[in-house]
């Protein structure tokens, strides 16, 4: 076994994300390396462990047995360290002004512009950088320390990778997914109407997504399945939204996202029925271990924005 010092924390990082690809060639991808380096480092690792983490075959990639509990405890592993790290910092009085807020696409576009314009003293906080990607990697960067917050949708349909015991959040805003088509020529109808027999081109979030988990997950939506003919996946909320206002199809949407082009009459409610609005919760995750003073002050400016 190689020595303990020769750990890197790059090859925990690389651990994490193959784990999740099961595939040498996107993990590679998503880690900014060749394969061949990222294959390496892989070894490397197993190395240091003293015992193969991953089974290569044909077929794929599969965590071994070892693997399965290595991998699960790797992301508690780089919070610790990014913890301490910044515990000395704040000790030294040498703190790092930035903080990181990861957030799902549809929010950074449309919820937390408004949140800024409504509170000044976040506007004003200054130091912390907006990071926007698919819930998928905001978990992660939370997970793996890169990031201290997570604002993001919620609903009890969906499943979060965050455990209350390591993680605790604020309620800063409610939404509704609406189903949404371009409005028809007759403006008070919808140009696809979920209500009508005919089959219908479905606007879909990728299972990357949380609002693909919401919807995933909602009975009355699975109900209508056979009547929802896939035209297209994405992970973004604005670009389905356009493809709806081209009249490509229907989407479940954030009302909050969609509510300038109603007004407009661009677009309008697929469906007059209830079952198809889901409520939801917009939330900001963060762990509940304690941060440095930065972080901690933007969390209680936070505080007052909840509700």
């Amino acid at each position: 076994m190689q020595d303990f010092h020769n750990l890197e924390i790059t090859w925990l990082k690389d651990c994490i994300v193959l784990a999740e690809k099961l595939n040498f060639s996107q993990a590679a991808t998503t880690r900014y390396v060749t394969q061949s380096a990222f294959s390496r480092r892989i070894q490397a690792l197993e190395q240091w462990v003293g015992t193969p983490l991953f089974v290569r075959n044909r077929r794929g990639v599969q965590l071994t047995p070892a693997g399965e509990k290595f991998c699960s405890k790797v992301p508690e592993i780089l919070r610790i360290i990014d913890n301490t790290r910044n515990e000395a910092l704040d000790m030294a009085d040498k703190n790092r002004s930035d903080v990181v807020i990861a957030a799902t696409h549809s929010l950074s576009f449309s919820f937390f512009p408004e949140l800024l314009r409504h509170n000044h003293d976040i506007a004003r906080f200054g130091a912390f950088r907006l990071l926007s990607d698919t819930l998928h990697a905001c978990e992660r960067t939370l997970l793996q320390g890169q990031s201290q917050f997570l604002l993001c949708h919620y609903h009890p349909y969906m499943q979060l990778n965050l455990s209350p015991e390591n993680f605790s959040s604020l309620r800063l805003g409610v939404d509704r997914l609406i189903p949404y088509s371009k409005t028809g020529k007759n403006d008070r109808q919808p140009l696809w109407a979920i209500d009508n027999e005919k089959k219908i081109p479905y606007l879909s979030f990728s299972k990357e997504s949380g609002i693909g988990r919401i919807i995933a997950n909602t009975a009355a939506i699975n109900r209508i399945g056979d009547k929802l003919k896939l035209a297209f996946t994405s992970d973004l909320a604005a670009t389905l939204l356009a493809m709806v206002k081209a009249g490509d199809g229907v989407a479940w949407l954030p009302e909050t996202l969609a509510e300038q082009d109603v007004k407009n009459g661009d677009i309008i409610a697929a469906t007059e029925n209830p079952d198809f609005r889901l409520p939801i919760e917009i939330r900001l995750y963060r762990s509940t271990e304690k941060m440095r003073k930065t972080v901690e002050a933007l969390w209680d400016i936070f505080i007052q924005s909840a509700i």
